[in-house]
């Protein structure tokens, strides 16, 4: 009985180091770059759809014009004919989505207002440049907006002192960046007109499909990284100072997602082969980044609010965050965990004893 009795105890004793060593081992990740860069590195972008009725996909001018889209073009659009007979003009579809963009006449002018736009220059330029992501303000122009573009002004330089990337070793196989601009942890904000006719496209795309919450008209803010990608989109009277934390902190947490599909967002039309470029920024040869603002086209977008100082990764110091965008948790505390676990091992060696 005595010998039963010690060798389930030493037993017990085994299984419950086993238990404790495990429990005391900390919790790895296989990939520590952040979200943003994560997703500037290695998602490809959704492609938009120009749906174009039989008839005007016959017509040569539009052949012509859609020509270079076809052959080598860097925006992410594809061009079909659609044999809906209903279909009355060319429309651009979100990507995987029945919701429209735009429909209209399909010109020169139209597809460059499709393509391209002061803003979403802008945004490439800042991506580009090390930019972790970019918050854009759509509003009126009034007070009311100037307001709060100045406060989302203070919190995001508040949240760059703050939060930090998570820890990169430069010999993990699993967490090396691809090219591009160095890693920084750098919060940048943009505010547009809501009526700036040379954005209206851009304004629909960052409202984002049916379902995303934001009605026409309405001023809102929506946060963008990677190559192009919306995270979500708010109304001003809903962003709160909890809202953009969560979404930021969530941006620059380490990617433990890493397939594109399973994180919550929708892409933007850019007008940019965002491989190309990101050797290019490598290689110091980008035109987006040599290119001024000052020098972009006519209706360009209100001056640019810019959140300073950036930081490089190595000067980042304080907590990391998780890929949720909340700090991450302290280690076990054993000083509670470890004597309740001894009862209950107690209790049960106590109990086979008395059998």
């Amino acid at each position: 009985m005595l010998l039963n009795s010690i060798a389930s105890l030493r037993t017990l004793v085994c299984r419950l180091g086993l238990v404790l060593g495990l429990l005391a081992v900390p919790p790895t990740f296989g990939c520590t770059i952040p979200v943003f860069r994560y997703a500037l590195d290695r998602w490809d972008t959704d492609m938009f759809e120009m749906l174009l009725p039989k008839a005007v996909s016959q017509q040569q001018a539009v052949r012509d014009l859609l020509r270079p889209l076809r052959a080598n073009g860097a925006a992410n659009l594809q061009v079909r004919e659609s044999d809906d007979a209903a279909l009355a003009e060319p429309t651009l579809l979100f990507p995987h989505r029945p919701d429209a963009v735009w429909s209209g006449a399909l010109t020169a002018e139209s597809l460059q207002s499709l393509l391209e736009s002061p803003a979403r220059r802008e945004i490439i330029r800042r991506t580009l440049e090390g930019d972790s992501l970019t918050w854009v303000v759509v509003d009126g122009g009034d007070a009311a907006g100037g307001e709060k573009v100045e406060h989302l002004k203070k919190r995001l330089a508040f949240l760059e002192q703050a939060a930090a990337l998570p820890p990169q070793d430069p010999d993990d196989p699993d967490s090396q960046l691809g090219p591009g601009p160095p890693l920084l942890l750098k919060f940048g904000l943009l505010r547009l007109g809501l009526t700036d006719p040379a954005e209206q496209a851009m304004i629909k795309m960052l409202a984002g499909p049916s379902g995303a919450g934001i009605e026409p008209g309405t001023s809102f803010a929506a946060v963008m990284f990677g190559r192009g990608r919306v995270l979500g989109a708010w109304s001003l009277e809903d962003l709160t100072d909890t809202v953009l934390e969560d979404a930021s902190m969530f941006l620059i947490g380490r990617c433990s997602c890493r397939v594109k599909n399973e994180n919550p967002g929708w892409d933007v039309l850019l007008n940019v082969d965002w491989s190309s470029e990101l050797e290019k920024v490598k290689a110091g040869t980008s035109t987006f980044i040599k290119a001024s603002p000052k020098d972009e086209a006519a209706g360009e977008p209100p001056a640019p609010v810019v959140v300073e100082p950036s930081r490089p990764v190595e000067t980042v110091t304080l907590t990391p965050q998780s890929h949720t965008g909340a700090v991450a948790k302290s280690p076990i505390d054993w000083r509670v965990i470890a004597p309740a676990l001894l009862l209950v091992f107690g209790g049960v060696w106590m109990w086979r004893v008395r059998r």
